[in-house]
């Protein structure tokens, strides 16, 4: 198993999660991080870290959000898509997007 980031970390970016991972499988892209599942070793460290609540063990993914299972796969590999491993200033409208719902078209590739 893994863990998966949500579409709530979409449009906030914030990279409290970052600087707990041991074996560093974040990815980071424009408005959003992933996790890179053949790098996550599965210790659940950045869950709590993450202010708004992105994060889920894979068997633990909502419903109506179990397509970013696949999506973090997919952009874990993407070209842009490169490793991060020190913490960064969240987005500038973090604050705004934290608590909407329904960003997956926000999503920038």
């Amino acid at each position: 198993m893994t863990h998966v980031v949500t579409e709530s970390c979409i449009r906030c970016k914030y990279t409290d999660c970052v600087d707990v991972c041991p074996v560093d499988c974040f990815r980071e892209g424009p408005n959003m991080l992933v996790i890179d599942p053949d790098e996550c070793i599965d210790c659940a460290v950045c869950i709590p870290e993450c202010p708004v609540n992105a994060i889920y063990a894979e068997e633990d993914v909502p419903a109506d959000q179990i397509p970013l299972v696949k999506l973090n796969t997919e952009l874990s590999r993407a070209p842009g898509w490169k490793s991060i491993t020190k913490r960064k200033p969240s987005l500038p409208d973090a604050d705004e997007w934290k608590d909407k719902t329904g960003k997956l078209s926000e999503l920038v590739r």
